[in-house]
Protein backbone atom coordinates (compact mmCIF):
# COMPACT_ATOMS: atom_id res chain seq x y z
CA UNK A 1 0.00 0.00 0.00
CA UNK A 2 2.91 2.35 0.66
CA UNK A 3 2.80 5.45 2.80
CA UNK A 4 -0.46 7.33 2.89
CA UNK A 5 -0.27 11.07 2.15
CA UNK A 6 -0.98 12.89 5.41
CA UNK A 7 -3.22 15.30 3.50
CA UNK A 8 -5.69 12.48 2.79
CA UNK A 9 -5.92 11.60 6.46
CA UNK A 10 -6.22 15.26 7.44
CA UNK A 11 -9.12 15.78 5.02
CA UNK A 12 -10.76 12.58 6.27
CA UNK A 13 -10.65 13.86 9.88
CA UNK A 14 -12.24 17.14 8.75
CA UNK A 15 -15.04 15.37 6.85
CA UNK A 16 -15.64 12.88 9.66
CA UNK A 17 -16.02 15.58 12.30
CA UNK A 18 -18.18 17.93 10.28
CA UNK A 19 -20.30 15.18 8.77
CA UNK A 20 -20.77 17.31 5.67
CA UNK A 21 -18.68 17.39 2.48
CA UNK A 22 -19.69 20.94 1.53
CA UNK A 23 -18.62 22.47 4.85
CA UNK A 24 -15.43 20.41 4.93
CA UNK A 25 -14.57 21.42 1.35
CA UNK A 26 -15.08 25.10 2.21
CA UNK A 27 -12.73 24.84 5.18
CA UNK A 28 -10.14 22.94 3.16
CA UNK A 29 -10.37 25.40 0.22
CA UNK A 30 -11.32 22.56 -2.11
CA UNK A 31 -14.28 21.88 -4.35
CA UNK A 32 -16.76 19.28 -3.11
CA UNK A 33 -15.89 17.14 -6.11
CA UNK A 34 -12.15 17.25 -5.33
CA UNK A 35 -12.70 16.41 -1.66
CA UNK A 36 -15.07 13.56 -2.54
CA UNK A 37 -12.43 12.19 -4.91
CA UNK A 38 -9.84 12.32 -2.13
CA UNK A 39 -12.13 10.36 0.19
CA UNK A 40 -12.65 7.68 -2.46
CA UNK A 41 -8.89 7.58 -3.02
CA UNK A 42 -8.31 7.04 0.70
CA UNK A 43 -10.90 4.25 0.81
CA UNK A 44 -9.24 2.57 -2.17
CA UNK A 45 -5.79 2.82 -0.60
CA UNK A 46 -7.05 1.32 2.67
CA UNK A 47 -9.42 -1.11 0.95
CA UNK A 48 -12.07 -0.13 3.49
CA UNK A 49 -15.39 1.70 3.27
CA UNK A 50 -15.01 4.69 5.60
CA UNK A 51 -18.01 6.89 4.81
CA UNK A 52 -21.68 6.35 4.09
CA UNK A 53 -22.89 9.14 1.82
CA UNK A 54 -26.50 10.30 2.11
CA UNK A 55 -28.72 13.24 1.12
CA UNK A 56 -28.18 14.94 4.51
CA UNK A 57 -24.43 14.45 4.84
CA UNK A 58 -21.98 11.64 5.50
CA UNK A 59 -21.77 9.12 8.33
CA UNK A 60 -18.84 7.03 9.46
CA UNK A 61 -18.80 3.28 8.97
CA UNK A 62 -17.33 1.05 11.68
CA UNK A 63 -13.95 1.23 9.92
CA UNK A 64 -14.33 5.01 9.59
CA UNK A 65 -14.95 5.37 13.33
CA UNK A 66 -11.89 3.26 14.09
CA UNK A 67 -9.69 5.34 11.79
CA UNK A 68 -10.92 8.63 13.26
CA UNK A 69 -10.23 7.38 16.77
CA UNK A 70 -6.73 6.28 15.74
CA UNK A 71 -5.57 9.45 13.95
CA UNK A 72 -7.86 12.28 15.04
CA UNK A 73 -6.11 13.18 18.29
CA UNK A 74 -2.72 13.26 16.55
CA UNK A 75 -3.90 15.93 14.11
CA UNK A 76 -5.38 17.84 17.07
CA UNK A 77 -1.95 17.80 18.67
CA UNK A 78 -0.27 19.07 15.53
CA UNK A 79 -2.84 21.85 15.11
CA UNK A 80 -2.48 22.89 18.75
CA UNK A 81 1.31 22.99 18.48
CA UNK A 82 1.22 25.10 15.30
CA UNK A 83 -1.38 27.51 16.67
CA UNK A 84 1.32 29.18 18.77
CA UNK A 85 3.15 30.15 15.57
CA UNK A 86 0.15 31.49 13.69
CA UNK A 87 -0.60 35.20 13.84
CA UNK A 88 -4.27 35.96 14.30
CA UNK A 89 -5.67 38.55 11.90
CA UNK A 90 -7.47 41.22 13.87
CA UNK A 91 -9.48 42.44 10.88
CA UNK A 92 -10.95 39.05 9.93
CA UNK A 93 -13.96 37.43 11.60
CA UNK A 94 -15.35 33.98 10.88
CA UNK A 95 -19.03 33.74 11.76
CA UNK A 96 -21.38 30.73 11.68
CA UNK A 97 -25.18 30.97 11.52
CA UNK A 98 -28.22 29.06 10.34
CA UNK A 99 -29.27 29.69 6.76
CA UNK A 100 -32.51 31.33 7.94
CA UNK A 101 -31.06 34.07 10.13
CA UNK A 102 -28.09 34.53 7.82
CA UNK A 103 -30.15 35.27 4.70
CA UNK A 104 -33.34 36.50 6.37
CA UNK A 105 -31.88 38.92 8.90
CA UNK A 106 -28.08 39.39 8.86
CA UNK A 107 -27.16 39.70 5.17
CA UNK A 108 -29.66 42.52 4.39
CA UNK A 109 -28.01 44.58 7.16
CA UNK A 110 -24.38 43.90 6.28
CA UNK A 111 -24.04 46.85 3.85
CA UNK A 112 -24.39 49.12 6.88
CA UNK A 113 -21.56 47.28 8.65
CA UNK A 114 -19.31 47.50 5.58
CA UNK A 115 -20.06 51.22 5.27
CA UNK A 116 -18.78 52.01 8.77
CA UNK A 117 -16.12 49.28 9.04
CA UNK A 118 -14.69 48.65 5.55
CA UNK A 119 -11.54 47.23 7.14
CA UNK A 120 -13.40 44.22 8.59
CA UNK A 121 -13.37 41.05 6.52
CA UNK A 122 -16.18 38.58 7.23
CA UNK A 123 -16.07 34.86 6.52
CA UNK A 124 -19.68 33.66 6.72
CA UNK A 125 -20.58 30.00 7.16
CA UNK A 126 -24.23 28.96 6.99
CA UNK A 127 -25.74 25.62 7.93
CA UNK A 128 -28.07 23.93 10.39
CA UNK A 129 -25.38 22.10 12.40
CA UNK A 130 -23.98 23.78 15.53
CA UNK A 131 -20.36 24.78 15.13
CA UNK A 132 -17.81 23.09 17.40
CA UNK A 133 -15.58 25.92 18.61
CA UNK A 134 -13.03 23.45 19.97
CA UNK A 135 -12.39 21.94 16.55
CA UNK A 136 -13.43 24.54 13.98
CA UNK A 137 -11.70 27.87 13.25
CA UNK A 138 -14.84 29.90 13.92
CA UNK A 139 -14.81 33.05 16.06
CA UNK A 140 -18.52 33.43 16.84
CA UNK A 141 -21.98 32.19 15.89
CA UNK A 142 -25.59 33.28 15.79
CA UNK A 143 -27.72 30.65 17.51
CA UNK A 144 -31.39 30.07 18.29
CA UNK A 145 -32.29 28.64 21.67
CA UNK A 146 -32.42 29.32 25.41
CA UNK A 147 -29.01 31.00 25.62
CA UNK A 148 -27.20 28.35 27.65
CA UNK A 149 -24.29 26.61 25.93
CA UNK A 150 -21.61 25.13 28.15
CA UNK A 151 -18.30 26.95 28.08
CA UNK A 152 -19.53 29.75 25.79
CA UNK A 153 -20.44 33.40 26.22
CA UNK A 154 -23.94 34.24 24.95
CA UNK A 155 -25.66 37.60 24.49
CA UNK A 156 -29.35 37.86 23.67
CA UNK A 157 -30.24 39.70 20.46
CA UNK A 158 -34.04 39.43 20.22
CA UNK A 159 -36.94 37.06 20.72
CA UNK A 160 -39.19 35.25 18.28
CA UNK A 161 -42.92 35.06 17.57
CA UNK A 162 -44.96 32.63 15.52
CA UNK A 163 -48.07 33.15 13.41
CA UNK A 164 -49.77 31.43 10.45
CA UNK A 165 -48.39 32.65 7.11
CA UNK A 166 -49.53 32.01 3.55
CA UNK A 167 -48.84 33.16 0.01
CA UNK A 168 -51.12 35.88 -1.42
CA UNK A 169 -52.11 33.43 -4.17
CA UNK A 170 -53.50 31.01 -1.58
CA UNK A 171 -55.29 33.84 0.24
CA UNK A 172 -56.90 34.84 -3.06
CA UNK A 173 -58.04 31.25 -3.71
CA UNK A 174 -59.47 31.06 -0.18
CA UNK A 175 -61.24 34.42 -0.40
CA UNK A 176 -64.40 33.04 1.25
CA UNK A 177 -62.51 31.48 4.19
CA UNK A 178 -62.16 33.23 7.54
CA UNK A 179 -58.43 33.91 8.23
CA UNK A 180 -59.14 33.53 11.95
CA UNK A 181 -60.66 30.06 11.51
CA UNK A 182 -57.79 27.88 10.34
CA UNK A 183 -59.94 24.76 10.23
CA UNK A 184 -61.03 25.98 6.78
CA UNK A 185 -57.46 26.27 5.44
CA UNK A 186 -54.92 23.71 4.13
CA UNK A 187 -52.14 23.51 6.74
CA UNK A 188 -48.51 22.48 6.32
CA UNK A 189 -47.05 20.16 8.97
CA UNK A 190 -44.63 21.84 11.38
CA UNK A 191 -40.99 20.60 11.44
CA UNK A 192 -40.67 21.48 15.15
CA UNK A 193 -40.83 18.24 17.19
CA UNK A 194 -43.19 19.87 19.70
CA UNK A 195 -45.66 20.70 16.88
CA UNK A 196 -46.37 24.42 17.12
CA UNK A 197 -49.76 24.00 15.49
CA UNK A 198 -50.82 22.27 18.71
CA UNK A 199 -49.38 25.16 20.73
CA UNK A 200 -51.25 27.61 18.52
CA UNK A 201 -54.64 25.92 18.83
CA UNK A 202 -54.16 25.43 22.57
CA UNK A 203 -53.63 29.19 23.00
CA UNK A 204 -55.94 30.63 20.36
CA UNK A 205 -58.63 27.97 20.27
CA UNK A 206 -59.57 25.32 17.77
CA UNK A 207 -58.42 21.79 17.04
CA UNK A 208 -55.34 20.32 15.44
CA UNK A 209 -56.34 18.94 12.02
CA UNK A 210 -56.54 15.20 11.48
CA UNK A 211 -54.19 15.54 8.52
CA UNK A 212 -51.88 18.12 6.95
CA UNK A 213 -51.39 18.84 3.26
CA UNK A 214 -47.72 17.86 3.60
CA UNK A 215 -45.02 17.36 6.25
CA UNK A 216 -41.46 18.71 6.11
CA UNK A 217 -38.19 18.03 7.92
CA UNK A 218 -36.93 21.62 7.77
CA UNK A 219 -38.32 25.12 8.20
CA UNK A 220 -36.73 26.18 4.90
CA UNK A 221 -38.67 23.50 3.00
CA UNK A 222 -41.89 24.38 4.81
CA UNK A 223 -41.48 28.09 4.07
CA UNK A 224 -40.76 27.37 0.39
CA UNK A 225 -43.96 25.31 0.19
CA UNK A 226 -45.88 28.20 1.70
CA UNK A 227 -44.36 30.58 -0.86
CA UNK A 228 -45.58 28.27 -3.62
CA UNK A 229 -49.13 28.44 -2.23
CA UNK A 230 -49.32 24.81 -1.13
CA UNK A 231 -50.72 25.66 2.29
CA UNK A 232 -50.43 27.67 5.49
CA UNK A 233 -47.19 27.40 7.47
CA UNK A 234 -46.59 28.17 11.13
CA UNK A 235 -44.05 30.89 10.53
CA UNK A 236 -41.29 32.32 12.69
CA UNK A 237 -41.68 36.07 12.29
CA UNK A 238 -38.01 37.05 12.43
CA UNK A 239 -37.22 34.60 9.67
CA UNK A 240 -40.28 35.53 7.61
CA UNK A 241 -40.40 39.31 8.05
CA UNK A 242 -38.46 40.16 4.88
CA UNK A 243 -40.82 37.95 2.82
CA UNK A 244 -43.86 39.54 4.49
CA UNK A 245 -42.51 43.05 3.88
CA UNK A 246 -41.92 42.13 0.23
CA UNK A 247 -45.52 40.93 -0.12
CA UNK A 248 -44.53 37.33 -0.86
CA UNK A 249 -46.16 36.05 2.34
CA UNK A 250 -48.97 37.38 4.49
CA UNK A 251 -49.98 36.75 8.09
CA UNK A 252 -53.45 35.26 8.59
CA UNK A 253 -55.37 37.05 11.31
CA UNK A 254 -53.85 39.41 13.86
CA UNK A 255 -52.57 37.05 16.56
CA UNK A 256 -48.88 36.39 17.26
CA UNK A 257 -47.51 34.08 19.94
CA UNK A 258 -44.07 34.59 21.54
CA UNK A 259 -41.87 31.54 22.05
CA UNK A 260 -39.33 30.90 24.80
CA UNK A 261 -36.39 30.58 22.41
CA UNK A 262 -34.49 33.63 21.19
CA UNK A 263 -31.55 34.57 18.95
CA UNK A 264 -28.11 34.91 20.53
CA UNK A 265 -24.56 35.95 19.70
CA UNK A 266 -22.36 33.13 20.97
CA UNK A 267 -18.57 32.96 21.19
CA UNK A 268 -15.84 31.07 23.08
CA UNK A 269 -13.48 32.60 25.62
CA UNK A 270 -10.65 32.67 23.06
CA UNK A 271 -12.63 35.14 20.91
CA UNK A 272 -13.48 37.55 23.71
CA UNK A 273 -10.57 39.91 23.05
CA UNK A 274 -10.56 39.51 19.27
CA UNK A 275 -10.73 43.08 17.83
CA UNK A 276 -12.78 41.92 14.85
CA UNK A 277 -15.41 40.37 17.12
CA UNK A 278 -15.48 43.46 19.33
CA UNK A 279 -16.28 45.64 16.30
CA UNK A 280 -18.89 43.21 14.99
CA UNK A 281 -20.47 42.69 18.42
CA UNK A 282 -20.94 46.42 19.03
CA UNK A 283 -22.54 46.86 15.59
CA UNK A 284 -24.70 43.72 15.93
CA UNK A 285 -26.11 44.65 19.34
CA UNK A 286 -27.01 48.11 18.04
CA UNK A 287 -28.75 46.59 15.02
CA UNK A 288 -30.64 44.13 17.23
CA UNK A 289 -31.76 46.95 19.54
CA UNK A 290 -32.99 49.02 16.60
CA UNK A 291 -34.76 45.99 15.17
CA UNK A 292 -36.59 45.36 18.46
CA UNK A 293 -37.71 48.99 18.74
CA UNK A 294 -39.22 48.90 15.25
CA UNK A 295 -40.90 45.52 15.46
CA UNK A 296 -44.49 46.06 16.55
CA UNK A 297 -46.15 42.68 17.01
CA UNK A 298 -49.87 43.22 17.67
CA UNK A 299 -52.09 40.74 19.42
CA UNK A 300 -49.36 38.89 21.29
CA UNK A 301 -50.14 36.55 24.14
CA UNK A 302 -48.35 37.38 27.38
CA UNK A 303 -47.40 33.76 28.04
CA UNK A 304 -44.66 32.47 25.80
CA UNK A 305 -44.93 28.94 24.50
CA UNK A 306 -42.15 26.40 24.72
CA UNK A 307 -39.53 26.94 22.01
Amino acid sequence: MGKLPLALLQQFVLVARLGNLSRAAAQANLTVSALSHQMRQLEERLERRLLERGPRGVKLTVDGCALLEAVGEHFDGIEHALSHYQKRRNDTLTLSASTGIMSGWLVPRLPRLVAVHPELELNLQSGSALVNFEREPVDAALRYGRGVWAGLHSERLFGEWIAPIAAPALVARMADADPNDLSQWPLLGDPNPSNRWKDWFDKVGGSVPHRYVAHFDSFEAQRHAALEGLGVAMGRMVMSKSLIDAGRLTVLGERYLPVDDAYWLVYPERSKEHPGLQVFREWLLAEADDYCRHLPVPGTDDAAIEG
